[in-house]
């Protein structure tokens, strides 16, 4: 029998995200079979005191999945160090994991096609994880495509490929330039992955996915992404504390689920040259800025 992955949920204060995320994730057909872990960080401030408790009021109404799990953090880690803590606990217990945030919106097959990917993939070293989200592109991408590296908005992996995740920036970085990889680590020089990277090291951001992406690409690991998004990131609406409203990310979501075969264990040339083209396209449109926002910790998502 499959096994059905636990669903991790990290959220902090934003009550009518967290409603939304929880909707969508309900509404999908593996709910049911699904043990959810609700990971609720705990108040920076006293103003954020009474938003926690009222969204902690709300998770405890929780009801459509096989179990309901609820962490309460008594102080702030902030998103990079809860998202660490409860990956790592979750694929030390269960062997794998589904990733969402607070303001992610999932298609109603998205656990569908995170399962059967686990599944697929669950022998073969070469693929790190599985991504929901895509950039919008104006090409037609396969079904699933495969690009080096990993990524963080709705996603999932196992053990093996979360204990490759390196906390050391420093280190990631001094490999990434003796090995004289950063252009191709920032997608032909179209976005600025090995600066954020520095940001991340000098504290300027407290960032879990880049040093992921960045653990992951120096591995030579491939994650498996979806031709049609899979995920809407609601998050960018000002909401958030270090972001401001932007559509850039927004997507059409798949109306179907992606088919889903074993692939060639090779990076998709469609696939990188469709990043290529939307980084670029954001580059002329002077959003670069926002574009960086992908990987800071608390990236309009749980602030």
């Amino acid at each position: 029998m499959p096994l059905i992955a636990p669903i991790a949920l990290f959220c902090y204060n934003r009550l009518s995200h967290t409603q939304r995320t929880v909707e969508a994730l309900r509404a999908n057909s593996l709910a049911s079979e699904s043990d959810l872990w609700i990971f609720s960080d705990g108040p920076r401030s006293q103003e954020d005191l009474v938003k926690v408790q009222k969204l902690r009021s709300y998770l405890t109404t929780i009801t459509g999945f096989r179990a309901i799990n609820l962490v309460e953090r008594a102080n702030n880690m902030g998103l990079a160090a809860s998202i660490i803590a409860g990956v790592s606990e979750l694929c030390d217990r269960f062997g794998r994991i589904i990733v969402v945030e607070d303001d992610l919106i999932t298609a109603p097959f998205f656990l569908e096609f995170m399962n059967e990917a686990l599944d697929i993939y669950a022998d073969t070293d070469e693929v790190v994880s599985i991504h929901g989200y895509v950039f919008p592109s104006a090409k037609i991408l396969p079904d699933t495509f495969f690009l080096k590296g990993a990524d963080c908005w709705g996603w999932a992996t196992w053990k093996r490929g979360w204990k490759l995740f390196n906390h050391d920036g420093a280190g990631l970085l001094e490999q990434l330039e003796s090995r004289g990889l950063s252009r191709e680590f920032d997608f032909d020089n179209t976005m600025g992955y090995t600066q954020m990277l520095r940001d991340q090291i000098a504290g300027k951001v407290n960032s879990w996915a880049i040093r992921w992406y960045a653990s992951a690409f120096l591995e030579n690991k491939l994650t498996l992404y979806p031709g049609i998004s899979l995920v809407q990131n609601i998050g960018h609406d000002g909401s958030g504390v270090h972001c401001g409203i932007s559509n850039t990310f927004d997507v059409s979501v798949a109306e179907r689920k992606p088919m889903l075969q074993k692939l060639p264990l090779i990076q998709s040339v469609e696939g990188r040259k469709a990043f290529e083209s939307y980084f670029n396209s954001q580059r002329r449109l002077s959003l670069v800025g926002r574009i960086k926002r992908f990987f800071l910790d608390n990236k309009c998502l749980c602030c």
